[in-house]
């Protein structure tokens, strides 16, 4: 039998239920998926809530997907000839430029939870997927400890709340691919669930 950790006893199911779906949003929009990874989304459980609709969607896109073929849309969709069809950092959004004080302001944020970049990763640090696995990673603890509801709501609202909502829509509204655009609508809904609960903690 495992033996469960003090930081994993600290966190409600619910929370581990968020963390799982920040990281797994995150890891979608960081690399295609594999085969295997496609294989394990057809399976997907669901449920009549927002989430659970969009992840249904989800898992009705991969039916059809391939490895091969959302490697090639990854690429269209966000690195191309020079950029791709988005652009999935919060500078840009926020700014229209890259490296501007948004991703200022998250490096500072970063060091303050002791969150350093991976290595051999050269993407500027507010890229979406980076930031939905430093949610991930505040939630469940794994930058040292657990971080409070106050401290999760103001990361978001400083660095995701503010423009990923946007980009999610966006994604969801591109015909470059189906699978893709299902990754966008669970993100904009996910988004718009987190806002709002965030909202009722003020």
């Amino acid at each position: 039998m495992s033996q469960v950790t003090s930081v994993q006893a600290e966190i409600a199911s619910e929370d581990a239920d968020r963390a799982i779906l920040y990281g797994f949003i995150g890891r979608m929009l960081q690399a295609a998926p594999s085969n295997e990874d496609l294989q394990a989304i057809r399976g997907l459980q669901s449920d009549d809530t927002p989430v659970g609709q969009a992840l249904a969607g989800l898992s009705a896109a991969a039916e059809s997907a391939t490895a091969e073929n959302l490697s090639r849309a990854y690429e269209d969709l966000f690195i191309g000839l020079g950029r791709g069809e988005f652009v999935p950092y919060g500078s840009y959004y926020l700014t229209g430029f890259l490296h501007e004080k948004p991703l200022a302001d998250l490096r500072a944020t970063m060091s303050r939870y002791g969150i350093e970049r991976s290595e051999g990763v050269s993407e500027p640090e507010d890229h979406i997927a980076a930031l939905m696995q430093m949610m991930e990673g505040l939630i469940s603890g794994d930058f040292g400890q657990v971080a409070t509801l106050d401290e999760q709501r103001q990361f978001f609202v400083e660095h995701i709340g503010s423009w990923a909502g946007h980009f999610f829509k966006d994604l969801s509204a591109t015909d470059t691919d189906a699978f893709y655009a299902a990754v966008g609508a669970l993100g904009r809904v996910f988004m718009a669930v987190e806002a709002d609960a965030f909202a009722m903690t003020e």
